[in-house]
């Protein structure tokens, strides 16, 4: 049976259809995804909930060689320093063996957290419509449907405020080597195309995770900053290693950005500070 898609990442209802399927993932990165599987169990045994993957590799769109291989892992129990030191092991271990992937990241959280009313819209949402489960109990039968609304809006991305001086004083520490700037300018990048994206997603009425897609649907709404999001989509996806573009992010496009998202949707509800 053929699987289709809602335009806009929408269902018949309206709500965010959830991206990504085990069937999706490409042949290449299938190796890679069993080995995943077959290790979680392994590395967490008892503390283990339940594991699900997200990003380009459940979504068929990774690359051989340039996509990482992305990891959400539920804990019984809040995670220890020492389960954060077993998944870095993992993700480093995987990485070494499949050139598949150019390295991986592994969310570790716990169980009664993704389930709170404080993450609802936020760890709740980006597991019941982004990840796809790889083992155990799936908790997004826990989880209510989530509409492109302004508060998923503000609950996902309305903390880029907070960020900010933590983005100035990694630039500053910084060296000035390719190596060093290329993984900064990618992950700002891709948080500030989010950003922007979430920001006129109510507007949008709709869900994408393709950067490119997501700053088209922030320019039709904001003309004179499109082409800025147009550029960080594409170094959000082929970085370089330039300090005047995180510079700029810093200075100028970041915050614009979560001044104008305050307006717009509110500040995010605080956190507690996490280890």
């Amino acid at each position: 049976m053929t699987e289709t898609v809602p335009h806009r990442g929408l269902d018949s209802r309206g709500c965010i259809a959830r991206e990504g399927s085990l069937a999706r993932v490409p042949y290449a990165f299938r190796p890679v995804v069993v080995a995943a599987r077959d290790r979680i169990p392994d590395v967490f045994g008892a503390r283990l909930h339940s594991a699900y993957l997200y990003g380009s590799i459940p979504r068929g769109t990774a690359r051989e060689g340039r996509s990482d291989l992305d990891l959400l892992v539920v804990l019984h129990e809040e995670p220890t320093d020492a389960d954060r030191a077993d998944g870095r092991a993992l993700d480093e271990t995987l990485d070494s063996e499949f050139p598949q992937i150019d390295g991986g990241g592994t969310l570790l959280v716990g169980h009664a957290r993704v389930l709170s009313d404080l993450e609802r819209h936020d760890l709740g949402w980006f597991l019941a419509c982004l990840c796809t489960p790889l083992l155990g109990e799936d908790l997004a039968a826990y989880l209510p449907r989530y509409r492109p609304d302004s508060l998923l809006a503000r609950e996902t991305n309305g903390d880029l405020a907070l960020l900010l001086p933590r983005w100035r004083d990694r630039v500053a520490s910084a060296g000035g080597s390719e190596e060093v700037l290329r993984p900064l300018v990618r992950g700002m990048s891709r948080r500030l195309v989010r950003t922007a994206f979430t920001l006129v997603m109510p507007r949008w009425n709709g869900w994408t995770s393709d950067l490119h897609e997501m700053a088209e649907a922030f320019g039709a709404y904001y003309p004179q900053r499109a082409e800025q999001l147009r550029t960080a989509a594409v170094l959000g996806y082929e970085p370089s290693g330039d300090r005047a573009v995180l510079s700029s992010y810093v200075d100028d496009l970041g915050p614009w950005l979560a001044e104008e998202y305050a307006r717009v949707h509110g500040v995010k509800a605080d956190r507690p500070e996490e280890p």
